[in-house]
């Protein structure tokens, strides 16, 4: 299982080739953008550079994991000797499926077929393939190189083997994966979410303002992270994604996502990713400055 096939280049997607180069599997990163490949080389190797100021890796170990990546623009062109292939593209159903219809058209037949879906169905995605069997959720979290946990998710038709095999490859990546079955959100969104989503209720409706929710958080609870400033991290789009399909996916209306949210995805404060959500988001900076319409 020497071989890899990361699709998208990411956020995700690079971090993922990074962890597994590092682990001297040889990686094949594939995007449709050229541009998006070269971006996504320069942030691995600026994450291998921080790695190396803090003496986790040794300057021979950094030059070994980039000459491990290359990149491809054909989907069909980077799968074809791949072992395992892990899809990271962008959380929509319909590109997920049209992607692994092509995987399982142009991989090797013992190809292992690993989505890092947050929410999606895996059993739905593996229905789109001719090897149900050897399709399975492989959920890093961000960002891929530090965080430990790999959710691994069986699907309806998932095999045992699949399922050892990735928990085996997981663990040789000196992560620690957790293996769940395939319902909406998983185990990590599905908790995850709805608290989010009542910190945004909490602001919403008045109860408190942006800091303060995040301070009770991480003062009362030990999170490293308030939930409104990790819903900016994540992406408030994303967030509102991954509540619709637990919304849709369990039909119980404590998972409808607050207006609040839907409101700002729609007006495109999106978070980190677009330089606003709850906070304002500067570059270069790690200050938290709540944004001018959450200020009291």
């Amino acid at each position: 299982m020497s071989k890899i096939a990361v699709i998208g280049s990411g956020t995700m997607g690079n971090g993922i080739a990074h962890v597994f180069a590092q682990h001297d599997h040889q990686v094949s990163l594939i995007d449709t953008n050229d541009k998006a490949l070269e971006k996504a080389l320069a942030t691995i190797s600026k994450n291998l550079d921080r790695q190396l100021s803090k003496g986790v890796i040794q300057t021979e170990e950094k030059e070994s994991a980039l000459a491990n990546i290359t990149t491809h623009t054909e989907l069909a062109d980077g799968v074809k000797n791949a072992d395992i292939v892990v899809e990271a593209a962008t959380e929509d159903t319909k590109l997920k499926l049209d992607i692994f219809r092509q995987l399982d058209q142009h991989c090797p037949k013992n190809t292992i077929l690993a989505t890092n879906t947050s929410s999606i169905s895996i059993t739905k995605i593996a229905a789109a393939t001719n090897r149900p069997q050897q399709v399975i959720g492989m959920h890093f979290m961000n960002p891929v190189p530090i965080m430990p946990l790999v959710e691994v998710i069986k699907g309806y038709k998932t095999s045992k083997e699949t399922t050892h095999q990735i928990m085996s490859i997981a663990k040789g990546l000196e992560k620690e994966p957790v293996a769940v079955n395939d319902y909406p959100g998983f185990v990590a969104n599905r908790i995850l979410m709805p608290m989010i989503n009542e910190a945004i209720y909490s602001l919403y409706e008045g109860v408190a303002g942006v800091q303060e929710i995040d301070t009770v958080m991480k003062l009362g609870m030990a999170h490293p992270m308030g939930p409104l400033q990790l819903a900016d991290f994540i992406g408030l789009d994303v967030c509102l994604s991954i509540l619709n399909v637990l919304y849709e996916g369990l039909g119980n209306p404590k998972y409808a996502p607050c207006p609040l949210l839907v409101n700002m995805v729609e007006a495109g404060n999106k978070g980190v990713k677009s330089g606003e959500g709850f906070y304002k988001h500067l570059s270069g900076s790690k200050d938290l400055i709540v944004s001018e319409r959450f200020k009291n």
